[in-house]
């Protein structure tokens, strides 16, 4: 009794295992994206961009705390000529402190928020760009199946008609002819199912290179293939993409990194205070014929004041601020271009979007008659009102139809992933407001 309770404690831990095993290859869009979010490579480098900013980011990196030094030697010298070797042992501490620089220390403090909130912004667009990826990889894999099983379908009904051919023959029905015909159909689709099946397989590894996930890895798809119909407003559209297009905030920021540049270029003309204190420490030694015949000791503290100003450098601080202001002119007219551009880009994919919905409906109009027409053509070709060829014309039509339709489907996925992207809409699933 004890060997059966622990038999069947042991099977019901290994049933736990493989139901949690079995659970663990679910995938959905949601858990992609997390994945991707955690483990993408490109993701991983953009945010130790953004640490090595925010670790910069801070007044001593700027120049506004002092900085303090230690320095200590020991000299030997030796004299031919006297017999005289001496020893000298100095060391010091020192502080020096810039006070006054034209405002040098609060222009790079600026500048290096400005970096840090450019990092951020890079970080941002990389992530854009990632969930994007990872919508149209995963739909990706859905479209590849999805087209495994229309190849499947034509595929069992060749085999369908090869059996058939075959039974005609052994009742003296057929002729060979139209048996090797039927088999050369059949092992055709056949080929293009194998084929097929290796494209999906291979569309998971890319799909799990995006997360960062082991070639390896299996999954169960539950998202069904199905595209959001929704309509979009262009007003609404451009409003938002002017808001929160994260590229175009970046370009906002560089932006303020030039201005920041003139500004520290103009610093220049100002005169600069800078503070020296500490303390020298020394001590001598010196021996003649063995004997000691000085031996003295020095301790010298100091304080001093500098004031520097460079009255003529030959044009230099000038020219420094004529190119920061050309480059000034520069980035606003950056803007202004990757405005056009987005907003060239935004009427575009909403175009898109908009004959994408009516391709759709087209599609789903021409699957519905293909469909019928595969189901009338197979009786009639059973019965012998259509031969073969037209019968297999038919199943290609079904073919080519099928896949219009999926490839329509995804089309329009495209499009709304891409208008989302343009408006700054993934963002929020990056910080848990996208649903």
């Amino acid at each position: 009794m004890i060997s059966l309770k622990k038999n069947i404690y042991i099977l019901s831990l290994l049933f736990i295992a493989t139901v949690a095993k079995a659970e663990e290859t679910v995938l959905t869009l949601s858990s992609a994206l997390e994945q991707a979010l955690e483990n993408n490579y490109g993701l991983i480098i953009s945010r130790a961009d953004v640490q090595v900013a925010e670790i910069n980011n801070n007044w001593g990196t700027a120049g506004r705390y002092p900085t303090i030094g230690f320095d200590a030697s020991d000299n030997n010298n030796y004299e031919l000529n006297s017999s005289v070797y001496t020893n000298r042992l100095s060391a010091g501490v020192g502080l020096n402190w810039v006070l006054f620089d034209g405002f040098r220390v609060n222009i790079t403090k600026s500048s290096l928020e400005n970096i840090e909130d450019l990092s951020s912004g890079l970080l941002a667009v990389q992530v854009e760009s990632t969930i994007e990826d990872i919508i149209l990889g995963y739909y990706n894999v859905l479209l590849q199946k999805e087209q495994l099983k229309v190849l499947q379908t034509v595929m069992e009904l060749s085999d369908d008609r090869y059996r058939y051919e075959l039974k005609k023959q052994s009742l003296g029905g057929s002729v060979t002819y139209n048996v090797l015909q039927a088999q050369n159909v059949y092992l055709t689709d056949k080929a293009n199912y194998m084929n097929q099946e290796m494209m999906v397989r291979n569309t998971i590894r890319n799909l799990n290179y995006m997360m960062g996930v082991e070639p390896s890895q299996t999954w169960e798809f539950t998202e069904s293939f199905e595209a959001d119909t929704s309509d979009f407003i262009l007003a609404d559209l451009i409003s938002k993409m002017k808001a929160d297009n994260q590229s175009l905030k970046n370009q906002y920021t560089s932006l303020l990194l030039k201005e920041n540049e003139t500004t520290l270029q103009k610093s220049a003309y100002y005169p600069s205070v800078s503070l020296g204190a500490g303390m020298d420490y020394g001590h001598t030694w010196a021996y003649s014929g063995g004997t000691q015949s000085l031996n003295s000791e020095t301790m010298s503290p100091y304080g001093n004041v500098r004031l520097s100003f460079d009255i003529y450098s030959a044009g230099v601080r000038k020219r420094g601020v004529e190119i920061a202001r050309i480059n000034e002119e520069v980035a606003k007219v950056e803007i202004d271009q990757m405005e056009h551009a987005l907003t060239n880009e935004l009427f575009n994919l909403f175009d898109y979007h908009e004959v994408r919905l009516e391709l759709l409906n087209v599609a789903n109009e021409n699957l519905e008659a293909a469909e019928l027409n595969l189901s009338i053509s197979e009786d009639k070709y059973r019965s012998g009102v259509i031969n073969s060829f037209n019968y297999r014309d038919i199943q290609l039509i079904y073919l080519s139809v099928s896949y219009q339709r999926l490839r329509a489907v995804y089309n329009l996925i495209s499009s709304k992933a891409g208008l989302t992207r343009i408006t700054g809409g993934f963002l929020g699933y990056a910080s848990g407001q996208y649903p």
